[in-house]
């Protein structure tokens, strides 16, 4: 479609300008007013219908002519808790926020997708549903409410793509099956006797119980799960006490659990469980456990996920396309692939970056913008293309 390549190479400098404008503005979960502004204004100003879905996230169609199968594509809005690193003209001018898991590329993404199909909607049959999703950062997230609230009734089908600083820029690499786990969380409050550090027999000290724990609890993967399952445990953060001297009376503890398997899920929950208990029992502490399940793991669709290595394999070459392991992270996308036939698929962006996700100075390749927009716009295109299948 070497027409769609040359609108979409028009755009290069666009894209850029409206991901560098949303890494300036970023929103955390839950808070993304402005980012929906500025995108509704572009899609109405396309001559889009656009309502609210899931609080701040927005739903747009472009229609085509009649006939065809409706197809969902999806980028999410909301910017992370951190405050960014670095000294990019772009920088964020949000104290305490910033992009830094690529969710501006995915909103430039897909707003040039969805120029390039508005603009030939008298050329293609179905229609195109677009939706632009808040909260994927902080469980529950807004996918299972976009969900909830009808974003993909009618749609036979959904695709999204995330910005892949693991991958060489312009390589396209998807999983047919499971692809990213369920992340659940737990707390642990462990409360002791504090006393003065210098005399340590007169109190219950927590923090050496939740050493304990932090030590135990690693077991749970070594000795109580099948090694031929992935599962990840690990804590986050550890507060306990205020000076050197002093012997604290409880201590928290905050941590995840990774896994692709709903029994393994449950294994982990228990074990967890059992073992906060026990060794605070055995140091003469006590604890309180809280487990929350997070997102389910992300399965892509087999035939959909071949489907979509198909499509980049034609745009870009059988050479850009790989098959990739599934990883620990996780994804609410996950709540659309439950729903209807689906894919994500990961581009990579990982040339002239070298903080990972998450991390307070991350950027991304913006040479990734224009084909990864190549490759949503004709994710939609083609599937629109298929023969509809008689009942």
């Amino acid at each position: 479609m070497e027409d769609l390549r040359r609108e979409v190479e028009g755009l290069r400098e666009q894209l850029v300008s409206w991901r560098r404008d949303f890494h300036r503005h970023p929103e955390i979960a839950f808070q993304e007013k402005r980012t929906s502004e500025v995108i509704r204004q572009f899609l109405e100003g396309l001559g889009l219908p656009v309502e609210a879905c899931a609080g701040n996230g927005l739903k747009a169609v472009v229609e085509g002519l009649p006939g065809g199968l409706p197809v969902a594509l999806r980028a999410d809005m909301d910017a992370l808790p951190v405050t960014e690193a670095g000294d990019a003209e772009y920088k964020s001018q949000n104290p305490g926020a910033a992009h830094a898991c690529g969710h501006d590329g995915h909103m430039a993404i897909l707003m040039g997708a969805a120029q390039v199909l508005a603009a030939r909607r008298d050329r293609f049959r179905g229609r195109v549903v677009l939706l632009f999703q808040p909260a994927e950062e902080k469980f529950p997230g807004g996918a299972q409410q976009m969900v909830a609230e009808g974003a993909l009734e009618g749609v036979q089908a959904v695709f999204g793509l995330h910005l892949w600083q693991g991958l060489p820029t312009g390589t396209v690499g998807t999983a047919r099956g499971a692809m990213m786990a369920q992340p659940d969380v737990f707390s642990i409050e462990v409360a002791g006797r504090g006393g003065h550090g210098s005399m340590p027999h007169q109190t219950v000290d927590p923090i050496l119980t939740a050493a304990h724990i932090v030590t135990a609890v690693q077991s749970i993967v070594s000795r109580s799960c099948d090694p031929l399952k992935p599962l990840v445990v690990s804590f986050g953060s550890i507060h306990g006490g205020t000076v050197d001297n002093v012997i604290p009376g409880e201590v928290k503890l905050v941590g995840t659990v990774r896994t692709f398997d709903d029994a393994v899920q449950a294994l982990a929950e228990r074990r967890l469980m059992e073992i906060v208990l026990e060794v605070s029992s055995a140091f003469g502490a006590t604890a309180e456990v809280e487990y929350r399940r997070g997102y389910p793991p992300l399965v892509n669709d087999p035939a959909m996920a071949d489907f979509a290595a198909g499509v980049a394999a034609k745009l870009f070459g059988s050479s850009a396309v790989r098959t990739i392991e599934p990883g620990m992270g996780g994804e609410d996308f996950a709540y659309f692939t439950r729903a209807v036939p689906r894919a994500l698929v990961f581009f990579g962006s990982g040339d002239r970056t070298e903080h990972p996700h998450h991390h307070a100075a991350f950027d991304l390749d913006e040479d990734a913008l224009a084909p990864a927009t190549e490759l949503m716009a004709s994710l939609a295109l083609e599937y629109l293309a298929r023969p509809i299948p008689h009942a």
